[in-house]
């Protein structure tokens, strides 16, 4: 391993805040434990202890962990149960991704007011080209310092950044620059700081791929660069291969794209303990449904094609779609076709966990709807809009999923009198 990776938060002055970065435009940010942090921000008197943040019940999965937290072992995507084990003395919280969206939008302007190329990844990173940013705010080390300093003195939170030529280079320079670091990888040391590196840290590297390197003796990213390339397309298949060698390399051409288009928004839940109850399945769907509805409507999106994912109590994973014949961003709709997928799936095992996605999405702006015959003029969406607009006043707790329910709905004795 070399010195870049034992000294990430720039003592090695190859790669400290100091370097030559005249060609190394591009910044990756990364906020530190985001979820954790926006929490303890929000509860001060929580500083300094270990947080936890992810599912609480007994198959609950970390989300986040401080890094106090950390110390003990907690990590992301652990089994909460795991965590506790660990960490039994730690604050454990479930994610108000209300609360975090916030902060991250906060954030993103930041980035934003130095250049408008700013490629989020999601709520707590992001890229960004500063190459247009040099002549006001000064080469790209001074911006990043700029940046970090910002969101510490306005949002009271900590971030890590990478500074290198390329997107894969930052990304690697942010990771080893936690937490609350600055690291920059000169144009001319890529390879130098690339290749002590083990071959996990490359983009497209699991644990599957990562052994079937080591079986080969690469270990390391300069071992996979000064492979033969016949012998990693026939252990890896040919793309596969060609990309990791590029990597490993240090090529790595794609631009900052600030206009990422989501694909699919969806969500899903894992259940406390297996269930059998089809009314209990119905109702995670209809939640599930206004969520996904609610973020549509948010991201000012529709989609077309409505995906049902079922996960049994052995882990069998099930996916079935349907595509509509117009798009919708309409919770109502997205539940009734969920639940004929469900009805005609009906797997008869205990399930433990369900997911609706909706994917094939599009602008709502560039994509009229038409009403099926018969239909009022005003119906699902406009009522949906309204309980947006309510949840954005009052919180989302008022409007829960049950006013997605109409009477034919309802399970007999359920209060119908909740706003």
């Amino acid at each position: 391993m070399g010195r870049s990776q034992s000294l990430p938060r720039g003592g090695d002055p190859r790669f400290g805040p100091d370097a030559d970065d005249s060609a190394s435009p591009i910044l990756h940010v990364d906020m530190d434990a985001f979820f954790a942090a926006v929490e303890v921000r929000h509860r001060p008197e929580l500083r300094g202890r270990p947080v936890v943040v992810g599912g609480v019940g007994p198959r609950g999965v970390v989300s986040s962990a401080s890094y106090e937290a950390r110390r003990y072992g907690v990590r992301s995507a652990m089994p909460t149960a795991r965590a506790r084990a660990l960490c039994p003395g730690a604050v454990y919280l479930p994610p108000d991704f209300a609360r975090y969206r916030a902060a991250s939008d906060a954030v993103m302007r930041i980035f934003r007011d130095v250049t408008p190329l700013v490629e989020p990844l999601s709520l707590d990173e992001a890229f960004l080209d500063v190459t247009g940013a040099r002549r006001l705010f000064g080469p790209p080390a001074a911006i990043a310092r700029r940046i970090r300093a910002r969101v510490t003195a306005e949002q009271g939170l900590t971030c890590s950044v990478g500074v290198a030529p390329s997107k894969f280079v930052a990304k690697l320079g942010s990771t080893r620059a936690k937490p609350d670091g600055l690291l920059v990888v000169p144009a001319g040391r890529v390879l130098e700081f690339l290749h002590p590196l083990p071959v996990d840290a490359l983009w497209g590297v699991g644990e599957r791929s990562a052994e079937t390197l080591r079986r080969l003796g690469l270990r390391t990213i300069g071992d996979l660069a000064e492979a033969p390339a016949g012998m990693l397309r026939k252990a890896l298949g040919v793309a596969a291969a060609t990309h990791l060698h590029e990597l490993a390399r240090g090529r790595d051409p794609r631009p900052v794209s600030p206009e990422q288009v989501e694909k699919s928004i969806g969500a899903e839940v894992t259940f406390d303990v297996d269930v059998v109850d089809p009314q209990e399945i119905r109702r995670a769907l209809l939640a599930l449904s206004e969520k996904v509805g609610s973020r549509l409507r948010g991201a000012g999106q529709v989609g077309r094609t409505i995906s049902l994912k079922v996960r049994l109590s052995d882990f069998r994973t099930v996916h079935r779609s349907r595509t509509l014949g117009v798009a919708t961003d309409v919770a109502r709709e997205i539940f009734d076709t969920s639940w004929g997928l469900w009805t005609v799936l009906d797997p008869g095992e205990p399930v433990r966990l369900v997911g609706v996605r909706v994917e094939g999405l599009a602008g709502v702006a560039d994509t009229p709807r038409q009403l099926t015959l018969g239909a009022p003029e005003r119906g699902w969406r406009e009522a949906e809009t309204a309980a947006d607009a309510a949840a954005a006043r009052f919180g989302r707790s008022v409007i829960g999923p049950a006013s997605l329910l109409g009477k034919r709905d309802r399970r007999p004795g359920e209060n119908s009198s909740r706003p």
